[in-house]
């Protein structure tokens, strides 16, 4: 590995560092009402959206807030179901791309209603311009809007403040957050030669001069909420690696940048919402230092290359450089495969079926854990999630009550976090398992062995963690594939969110315990430690037989 990519590596993570207090400050400031400055900026082009949308500002309950949740997004769900059923008969199809499959068009609303954008179609021939526009990045705003809104919603409950209004929080994540950012983000991929146009193809010739009809489309703007949104899905089938899509290294650049700027910044707008700043900064140093370690194993991994080729006497001096784009080399792709993963994005610029299991295995990891930053908002509660079950564990060992947050986690909060904490790894084997016992399942895998176990159980990772990535080399495309992943992403996203949102309730109806020299503090380094070693030995009870069964074998047999 070149000394430049070392550098390019280490700027990319030093940036996403810098960029994170600033940007976490002002979300708090985006979705907190206090904030004065950006109510007078935006506030009169809301109090349109309001008045148009019968928007009562009053706060809501946790119930109301979830049931405002799920049925809006269940609403638009259906709309866009619809656009996808119908599309061979809507405007905007020049190419004359038929309408989806039923369970293809299920999956596809679900996946990108759950902000996962696993996708089991490819984009320049499986949809419309129309939908593209009208379906695809409509949710690719209102998604990770939705995320946002949950996830300061649960923050405001664990501080003892009122819930809000999701209608309120779904609209400023939008036009306080995601759509200026993305506007800003698509001008320069336009800037750095992303096509932006309306026109569905353009013909080209060859250098022989042979004619060639050419996919292109508003993918500059699409790339942008992509990326910024943490949605992953692509324009073109081939994602990132296409190279309308991600042309360049300062494009490849930006488009990590865009990944991790919202889920860096949300451990200091958490900080900065509860009045505990400190405890942001810890579990972002926390979630940072797993980040690096993931990411020394990826790199490694992929530039050792592949020792049966290295055995056959086949150059391995740039990595294993199987799957990769050579405009970024191993490097780069690896990066991208961490930070895809870490951000809970799904976007992908190196096809992820030929990591090497270190590399495989690493982006899985982010994806099992999902806490390595979490994603646009619903990743961050899982954080917390470990959190109180770090303090809860310390109390049991030094026989005090656990308090966070200066409130006691007692029986009924304990029971939330544990059925939210079971929810996802039961999404995730139970239906490895099925797959793997069925020629539904068996039948899709490419590469049998320790490989094809990792295909199976890498598709459920990212459909359950709501990141959208897979191992290409599946032959996902079927109705059991679409049936079984399309309920794993709807559960993985909403079981979750309503748990905690019960979880903060419960704790902002309890009174405030004076700290005092007994306190287990969760702002310092000793916490710090306790959060990872929770995640990790959680994490390694529950998923070591699965991974020792798949990338683990996998990389002892090489």
């Amino acid at each position: 590995m070149s000394g430049l990519t070392l550098i390019s590596i280490a700027v990319t993570v030093l940036l996403a560092v810098l960029f994170a207090k600033p940007a976490g400050l002002y979300l708090a400031a985006a979705l907190d009402d206090r904030s004065q400055r950006l109510n007078r900026f935006y506030g009169p082009l809301e109090k349109v959206l309001f008045r148009l949308g019968g928007v009562q500002q009053q706060a809501q309950s946790w119930q109301k807030y979830a049931c405002s949740m799920v049925l809006v997004n269940a609403v638009m769900l259906l709309l866009v179901y619809l656009v996808f059923r119908f599309q061979g008969v809507l405007p905007l199809n020049p190419a004359g791309i038929p309408s989806m499959e039923p369970t293809l068009a299920m999956h596809t609303a679900i996946s990108f209603m759950t902000n996962t954008n696993l996708q089991h179609y490819s984009g320049e021939t499986g949809l419309s311009a129309f939908s593209q526009l009208i379906g695809i990045t409509f949710l690719m705003f209102t998604a990770p809007a939705t995320a946002l809104a949950a996830a300061f919603a649960f923050i405001r409950g664990l501080s003892g403040r009122p819930f809000g209004n999701f209608y309120v929080d779904l609209v400023r994540s939008i036009t306080r957050v995601l759509l200026p950012l993305s506007l800003a983000a698509a001008l320069l991929f336009v800037a750095s030669g992303v096509p932006q146009m309306l026109e569905a193809s353009v013909a080209a010739k060859t250098l022989e001069g042979a004619g060639q009809t050419l996919a292109v489309g508003p993918v500059g703007s699409f790339v942008a909420i992509k990326e910024l949104g943490n949605n992953g899905g692509g324009y073109f089938g081939v994602n990132s690696a296409h190279p309308f899509e991600n042309p360049n290294g300062f494009t490849n650049f930006l488009q990590m940048l865009l990944m991790l700027l919202l889920p860096t910044a949300l451990p200091f707008a958490y900080g900065q919402m509860v009045g505990n700043r400190k405890q942001g900064r810890v579990l972002f140093v926390s979630m940072l230092m797993m980040f690096v370690l993931l990411l020394g194993v990826a790199l490694t991994s992929e530039a050792a290359g592949n020792p049966a080729l290295s055995a056959l006497g086949i150059d391995q001096s740039h990595g294993s450089m199987e799957g990769k784009e050579v405009r970024f080399g191993t490097g780069l792709s690896a990066l991208y495969a961490v930070v895809t993963t870490a951000s809970e994005t799904g976007a992908v610029n190196t096809m992820h079926d030929t990591l090497t299991p270190g590399g495989g295995m690493s982006a899985l990891l982010n994806m099992l854990f999902n806490t390595v930053f979490g994603g646009v908002g619903a990743g961050f509660m899982n954080v917390l999630l470990y959190a109180m079950i770090a303090v809860f564990l310390s109390g049991l060992m030094v026989g005090r009550t656990p308090e966070f947050l200066g409130k006691k986690l007692e029986g009924k909060e304990m029971k939330l976090i544990a059925i939210t904490l079971l929810i996802q790894p039961f999404l995730i084997l139970a239906p490895t398992a099925l797959a793997l016992a069925t020629s539904l399942g068996t039948d899709a895998i490419s590469q049998p062995g320790y490989h094809g176990l990792t295909q199976v159980l890498y598709e459920y990772t990212s459909s359950a963690a709501n990141n959208g990535s897979g191992y290409e080399g599946l032959g996902d495309a079927t109705v059991f594939w679409n049936l079984s992943t399309g309920i794993v992403m709807y559960l993985g996203r909403y079981v979750s969110c309503i748990a905690l949102l019960a979880v903060a309730a419960s704790l902002a109806a309890k009174r405030t315990v004076p700290e005092t020299g007994g306190t287990f503090r969760t702002d310092n380094m000793l916490f710090a430690g306790v959060w990872l070693g929770t995640i990790l030995i959680v994490g390694a009870l529950t998923y070591l037989p699965a991974l020792v069964l798949g990338p683990i074998a996998e990389s002892l047999t090489l």
